[in-house]
């Protein structure tokens, strides 16, 4: 019995990763089965709620159409009258300007820049008899309010000199250029004064307000189609399906219903297909409600579990390559990275240790000592860690490994310096930081160990440098305790 226990056993440790991936192999099948019929209830559902909701949100279409065609009438016709008072205080300026400065009113050049000026493209000096005499653009001279219905428009001028008019946009009687003219008497009532404008905005807008730009851009629901009827002769002229504009409707089609509603001189229409009336079961509603909750239940279990396992394998590789106190790379990362190095390309290694640490914890405490060894790191993490890794291996022994800008590493460690000289903290008023550096360009260097056995030379004849200026040598202290 105990033979079979370690034989069954065997075979289950055997088998084991073939019964993981069973499992994992059912439960996505189940998960996509879950996914695909949730699916398909909820096409259903969504179907069975258009059919419901087709003839209220016509009557919604209905609502919107014709407020968005009363809004852009009266829109339309607040910008014409505020481009019409515009147009005529223009006309009105240039006629001050020529009064002030007569010798232009047959300076062409003159009339010309005054037009730019003015914003206006054309200037035109018209007589009492209503003949064009002068102005900006020679090829118009002789043209008078017979000339044709655009200009006759005018005529009216003849008969009050303190009428000021503008014209609605109209092609114009030479060229048909779709244009807007205002004209006025001039202060002392000799001639007229009439200047004529290309009115690009209005045209725009009034092209962007045509009924088949508006109900074009309207939005609808498939199977659904807005149309406005001219209900004179039952033309299309404005539709959602552009392709059926200038075309007649037909009501009479047994696959849509129609509803409509008479708008001034339209008649505004919604069809709705047939096929958006078929009727579902309300249960669907509770069924797909049940197998979507079941269904996220799901995803939201695997994806979970997928989460925190990949959060754990994280976790464990910051915590296994990170210092606790100082947040800088560990000893395990550093022998982990110098094996992976690659002493052919450019680089720097500095081996820097703290001065001073242990008469910090035998004086201050051990406190101030990790404030010390904080404070070093974070020193090193200003001037050091866009350009390389930091590396804490032992108590108060940091690398600094660095690849980056090797070539201005003078100005780094300059920078380092400074910031170590301006540190202050709670248990100590300073911090010192002795360190050694070895550049690749040094030598071809066989080894890391070759590497930090230079760095650390370099490291410990700065220290020796450093207590013999502050008179403070370690060995003589001990020699004195």
């Amino acid at each position: 019995e105990i033979a079979q226990c370690l034989v069954d056993s065997e075979m289950c440790i055997r088998d084991r990763p073939k019964i993981v991936f069973m499992r994992k192999r059912k439960i996505l099948v189940l998960s996509i089965t879950i996914v695909a019929i949730a699916l398909i209830l909820e096409t259903c559902i969504l179907r069975y709620v258009n059919e419901k909701n087709a003839q209220t949100t016509s009557s919604v279409l209905l609502d919107r159409v014709i407020a968005v065609l009363d809004k852009n009438e009266s829109s339309e016709e607040r910008f014409v009258k505020s481009l019409k008072d515009d147009y005529i205080v223009r006309a009105k300026a240039i006629s001050y300007i020529v009064d002030a400065k007569p010798e232009v009113e047959y300076d062409i050049d003159e009339l010309q820049k005054i037009a730019s000026l003015m914003s206006v493209d054309e200037i035109h000096f018209i007589d009492e008899t209503g003949t064009i005499y002068s102005g900006s653009i020679p090829k118009y001279f002789g043209y008078s309010f017979d000339s044709g219905e655009q200009m006759a428009f005018f005529k009216q001028m003849l008969n009050n000199y303190d009428l000021t008019l503008c014209q609605d946009v109209t092609p114009n009687t030479a060229e048909a250029k779709e244009m807007m003219y205002a004209i006025t008497w001039n202060e002392s009532k000799t001639h007229m004064v009439q200047v004529g404008i290309t009115p690009k905005r209005l045209l725009k807008e009034l092209k962007q307000n045509q009924i088949s730009n508006v109900v074009a851009d309207m939005p609808v629901y498939k199977g659904m189609e807005i149309y406005v009827v001219n209900s004179k002769t039952k033309i299309i002229e404005g539709a959602t399906d552009k392709n059926k504009i200038g075309k007649k409707i037909l009501t009479s089609n047994k696959n849509y219903q129609y509803i409509t509603r008479k708008h001034g001189n339209y008649n505004v229409s919604v069809s709705i297909s047939e096929s958006m009336f078929s009727q579902n079961n309300i249960v669907a509603i509770l069924i797909v409600g049940i197998y979507l909750t079941l269904a996220s239940c799901l995803l939201v279990l695997m994806l979970s579990r997928v989460l925190k396992e990949k959060y754990e394998k994280e976790k464990y590789m910051y915590t296994s390559n990170t210092d606790g106190l100082t947040k800088c790379f560990n000893r395990r990362a550093y022998d982990t990275d110098m094996e992976k190095l690659d002493l052919n390309t450019e680089w720097a290694y500095i081996s820097l240790d703290l001065n001073g640490l242990k008469q910090a914890n035998d004086s201050l405490g051990h406190s101030a000592g990790d404030e010390l060894i904080c404070a070093a790191s974070n020193c090193m993490k200003f001037a050091f860690a866009s350009y390389g890794k930091i590396y804490r291996i032992g108590g108060d022994e940091f690398v600094v490994w660095i690849q980056n800008s090797v070539s201005n590493l003078d100005s780094i460690l300059q920078v380092f310096d400074a910031t170590v000289h301006d540190w202050h903290g709670k248990y100590s008023n300073s911090i010192s930081v002795s360190y050694g550096v070895v550049k690749s360009s040094e030598q071809d260097f066989d080894s890391v160990q070759e590497i930090s056995k230079l760095a650390d030379e370099r490291m410990y004849q700065n220290k020796k440098d450093h207590y013999t200026a502050s008179c403070n040598d370690r060995r003589l202290s001990l020699i004195h305790i």
